[in-house]
């Protein structure tokens, strides 16, 4: 697939493949560059870190299993972008807007280095795709879509994981620091 192509899933309009790169932020937002791009992958391979020791105590003190599953959900869904960032540019020539398909382990190497290249995104559901009332001021007449932001399945991952935690198990943030205290004090006993 070219940049920016698309095409239905399951011939639905809503729901739909379409080929997008972003530098490695929600809603493909860019963070000061290179040096940004860096930082940003080592505070993702730190979080990583975190999140996998946590989900290890949180297994040894016995923790429910559906908090378990949301933080691996958020894990897997870190992984797979770190995955995609760090090796992506590495395996891909660049994806020219207007141009031709990426080329696959070309000759001359990957648009860019380790931990440095863009997360792929394809998933998009617009639900809704109008114009506003033109009776609407400012906005009257321009083009209104819901929901518009592209994602992949590791963004789907995390959200899930995320919502999860904050629906179902609020209460792990009230006594989830006592819970891992007391695995620390069980240890050095």
């Amino acid at each position: 697939m070219n940049y920016g192509e698309e095409f239905g899933i399951l011939g639905l309009e809503w729901a739909r493949i379409h080929f997008v790169e972003n530098e490695g932020m929600a809603f493909g937002f860019a963070f000061g560059g290179a040096k940004g791009k860096l930082f940003l992958s080592l505070f993702r391979i730190g979080a990583v870190t975190f999140i996998g020791l946590l989900l290890y105590r949180l297994f040894q003190s016995g923790q429910s299993l559906s908090l378990l599953i949301s933080l691996g959900l958020i894990f897997a869904g870190a992984v797979g972008n770190i995955i995609d960032s760090a090796f992506y540019g590495m395996i891909f020539s660049e994806s020219p807007y207007f141009g031709p398909v990426a080329e696959w382990f070309p000759e001359e190497g990957g648009y860019a280095p380790f931990l440095m290249g863009k997360v792929v995104d394809m998933l998009y559901f617009p639900l809704i795709d109008t114009h506003w009332p033109e009776w609407i001021p400012v906005l009257g007449g321009s083009r209104f879509q819901f929901f518009k932001p592209v994602f992949n399945l590791a963004d789907t991952a995390i959200t899930t994981g995320v919502i999860s935690i904050l629906l179902f198990h609020r209460s792990f943030f009230q006594d989830g620091s006592s819970i891992l205290a007391k695995k620390q004090r069980e240890e050095e006993e």
